[in-house]
């Protein structure tokens, strides 16, 4: 199965797959290649061009033969060996990966998955995972992106050395820091948007980086909420506390010395100490709590992103930019719930998650219910978190244990409630519990706590 790889920038946000009756045009700028996958059969089939999409805005343009049955592991070799990538082979395999992404939607594809195949389901995946109207369903287009594999292990990217790779992977977390993914203190959103200035413009020139220059491009380098709202732009005075004179004077701190290398691996290293680096996002919902007569009137679900890795669970208010709750698998049970009535569209599927905290100088249980269509995409990737943690302790800490574990037909830990001798440690990160809606638990598995649509009988 012959491989034939151009690159090229990104002009525009490109479909997918190109009908393979029509000619792609290609850009003058483009630099040609091959990759051929010597080992693979000849087959016959037809030639659909397929883009794929790496974060640092460079598109590769793939003509596969037999397409549809050409598989993720084949697409992700022909790009590795790549020459125009320069990409260690062997590592760049074990880093990377490819997922099919769109606004609604976004899938890590395992090996053997055929990338032609889930495009062409794409439609029947977002009907059943996403929570839009059907017309916006319709418009929906994905793309497939070369970047992370969720499950390569950060301690280990941790001691990468190979430039290339690095620039993707700085790529990769830039992009998720800009779309508000990582929730952190404004100021380091304005270290790092600094970084990012130095890397993409080069030393400080005072004759082009004035606080007009940056007020102008600040969409750039910073993440919606934190920038100056676009309708005071045209103001000509910007206060000292501002993010665009915050931006520049970042900016210019950076010594002329700096190489991009050592501003790419601290701008990473900031994004290795967040706990949910490395996720993959799904999105949700949770009640907001309901305190006094307006907020009732008011009430409304607060729209989540759930980041889920393999150090634990996140959720993000998906307006605010802030980690509401962050829990670590060992801090943590969970149990996935299809909806009560299957039949009404708006019913969703659940995500239950319960954990430990002092209250009043009790332990107490707290549960947390996130509603979202993709609550089994969560539940699969938690179940193989957790699983891949048991499987490490026992083979860690008593061998004899194994077989007795893996005849285990429990697949994910189950809630708690009242049993002390389970329940987990407690958390870790500083929570924000007032802005959630909770139910609660005393030890013995009372529920002494109601808020929202909770209802329990005992």
């Amino acid at each position: 199965m012959p491989f034939f790889v151009v690159l090229c920038m990104i002009l525009a946000n490109s479909i997918l797959f190109v009908d393979s009756n029509t000619t792609a045009s290609v850009p003058s700028s483009i630099v040609s290649a091959s990759a051929i996958a010597n080992t693979c059969e000849q087959l016959q089939g037809p030639v659909v061009p397929t883009c794929v999409y790496l974060h640092s805005n460079v598109a590769i343009l793939m003509e596969i033969e037999d397409t549809p049955s050409a598989t993720c592991d084949l697409l992700c070799q022909a790009i590795i060996n790549s020459d125009e990538l320069g990409l260690n082979k062997q590592l760049a395999s074990q880093v990377f990966t490819l997922w099919m992404t769109s606004p609604l939607l976004e899938l890590q594809l395992k090996p053997t998955h055929k990338p032609y195949e889930i495009r062409q389901s794409w439609r029947a995946l977002v009907g059943q995972y996403s929570h839009v109207s059907s017309n916006r369903q319709q418009r929906d287009e994905p793309k497939i992106m070369f970047q992370r594999n969720i499950f390569f292990p950060q301690h280990l990217e941790e001691k990468i050395k190979d430039q290339k790779i690095l620039e993707l992977l700085y790529e990769e977390a830039r992009h998720n820091i800009l779309e508000g993914r990582y929730p952190c203190e404004v100021a380091h959103y304005i270290m790092l948007g600094g970084i990012q200035a130095r890397v993409e413009l080069g030393p400080y020139n005072p004759q082009v980086h004035s606080t007009h220059y940056f007020r102008e491009e600040q969409s750039k380098y910073l993440p919606i909420h934190v920038r100056k709202s676009s309708t005071w732009t045209w103001l000509p005075i910007s206060s000292k506390n501002s993010a665009e004179v915050r931006l520049l004077e970042q900016f210019k701190r950076i010594p002329n010395s700096a190489t991009n290398r050592k501003l790419m691996k601290k701008y990473l290293e900031f994004c290795w100490s967040l706990p949910f680096y490395g996720s993959a996002f799904f999105e949700g919902q949770v009640e907001q709590p309901v305190r006094g007569l307006t907020s009732l009137i008011t009430y409304q679900d607060i729209p989540v992103l759930v980041a889920i890795n393999s150090k634990g669970v996140y959720i993000i208010d998906d307006t605010q930019c802030s980690l509401l709750l962050g829990l670590r698998f060992e801090e943590l049970s969970w149990e996935y719930a299809r909806p009560s009535k299957e039949e009404d569209p708006n019913c969703l599927p659940c995500l239950f998650i319960q954990f430990m905290v002092v209250e009043n100088g009790a332990r107490v249980s707290k549960i947390l219910q996130v509603f979202s269509r993709q609550a089994s995409l969560m539940d699969t990737l938690i179940t193989g978190f957790v699983n891949h943690i048991k499987a490490k302790t026992n083979d860690e800490t008593d061998k004899a244990y194994e077989q007795q574990i893996s005849n285990d037909n429990e697949t994910h830990s189950s809630l708690t409630v009242g049993t002390t001798h389970h329940a987990p440690s407690l958390p870790s990160l500083t929570n924000k519990l007032s802005k959630l809606t909770l139910a609660t638990f005393d030890e013995e598995g009372h529920c002494i706590g109601q808020m929202g649509s909770w209802s329990f009988s005992y």
